[in-house]
């Protein structure tokens, strides 16, 4: 009978960056909460200092945080140092997750050095557009695919990219589907008409983002598709939903294309949902994703999804609102596109369509749970 069954529940240790409103963080919280967390408990290893978003969540879910200097590779000595140090004052860490590619070689070595079963998930693909970047990457994260016991991926190209393709085909590697809360993300009449007065968008084309302000997003090339509608169309509106490093880039960008006005920077929102039903339509066109979550929730509104090709279309939950368009394409053919969903009736039941595509966050659960249940029954 494993610990999970005698009444002790099986601590999962979550290796991660920052628990904030990222798109890693949010999944690992989405599983989080519906976790029978009698039977499994996530304690988080966060690499900065700052507090995260989640982290009063976590600790009433009965969570632990601990913390430790993030890796650069210089400070390979002193992270190892801390590392042993976490391990050996908590054996009961027999499960180790990591969501970080450029750390897991370091971290899961040390982990399983302890007992503990060792655990790679892999949540983008990479940025092809930086080649020196992405080799970078690629040497950092080399070494899992040979001390990792099992690995995890969004999606069959995030796999292939952090773990290649031998390893991606194999028994030791799973697509772990990022679900959500299809009723969360449902359309909400009532969420719509409260976030446009909020921002007083009720006689307006609101066109969406949700994401980090990162160069991955392509969130400059985003004002330059937006400036095209505006010209065309000036009762149309950006609402924008996070932050990040480009925010202030973004906003001199507005400015100088005249568009300040008509550009809503809404900032990270715990209730994003909401945010979903006061949009008419998506924009996505980012540069690289593993994923790209939002895509699969703003589906799950009802939204028309004007997204890049670089989006695997595992995120298309085949409704008909998932729009692939190249970033070839000028940013005048961009706005075209986006105001052909204008006059589109948005449907309000698509919910069911997520479900069937696999990505009720209920279902990923409990796949998950059982998932640990066998590596501690193995282990005995």
């Amino acid at each position: 009978m494993s610990k999970a069954m005698k009444g002790e529940p099986i601590r999962v240790l979550m290796v991660i960056g920052c628990m904030n409103f990222g798109g890693a963080e949010t999944m690992v919280m989405n599983l989080y909460r519906c976790m029978d967390r009698e039977k499994v408990q996530f304690d988080f290893l966060v690499h900065k200092g700052v507090f995260g978003a989640y982290e009063e969540e976590i600790r009433a879910l009965g969570g632990k945080i601990y913390r430790i200097d993030k890796y650069n590779g210089k400070n390979y000595f002193s992270y190892v140092k801390q590392l042993k140090s976490h391990f050996s004052a908590h054996p009961e860490h027999k499960i180790v997750h990591c969501h970080m590619a450029r750390t897991a070689p370091v971290c899961l070595k040390i982990a399983k050095k302890y007992g503990a079963y060792a655990i790679s998930h892999s949540h983008s693909t990479k940025d092809t557009r930086k080649k020196l970047y992405s080799l970078c990457c690629f040497l950092y994260s080399l070494p899992t695919r040979f001390i990792a016991d099992h690995f995890f991926a969004c999606s069959p190209e995030a796999a292939v990219a952090w773990f290649g393709k031998k390893i991606a085909g194999s028994s030791q590697c799973d697509i772990i589907y990022n679900g959500i809360d299809c009723e969360r993300f449902s359309f909400s009449p009532k969420a719509r008409d409260e976030i446009r007065v909020k921002y007083d968008l009720q006689d307006h084309f609101v066109i969406g983002h949700v994401g980090r302000h990162t160069p991955a997003k392509n969130p400059l090339f985003m004002l330059e598709v937006f400036a095209r509608v505006y010209q065309k169309d000036t009762k149309a509106r950006f609402l924008q939903v996070g932050q990040g490093e480009l925010t202030e880039q973004m906003k001199q960008r507005c400015r100088e294309l005249g568009i300040q006005s008509a550009v809503i920077f809404a900032g990270a929102q715990r209730d994003v949902e909401k945010y979903y039903s006061a949009m008419d339509v998506f924009l996505f066109p980012s540069l690289w994703e593993g994923l790209g979550m939002v895509v699969v929730e703003a589906q799950t509104s009802g939204l028309h999804c004007l997204v890049s090709k670089e989006i695997p279309t595992l995120a298309d939950i085949k409704a008909g609102l998932f729009h692939g368009f190249d970033l070839q394409r000028s940013a005048e053919e961009w706005a075209t596109m986006a105001l052909s969903f204008k006059s589109i009736e948005r449907s309000d039941k698509t919910a069911e369509y997520t479900r069937r595509a696999g990505y009720d966050i209920n279902d990923t659960a409990k796949h998950l749970s059982k998932f640990y249940y066998s590596l501690i029954d193995q282990k005995k």
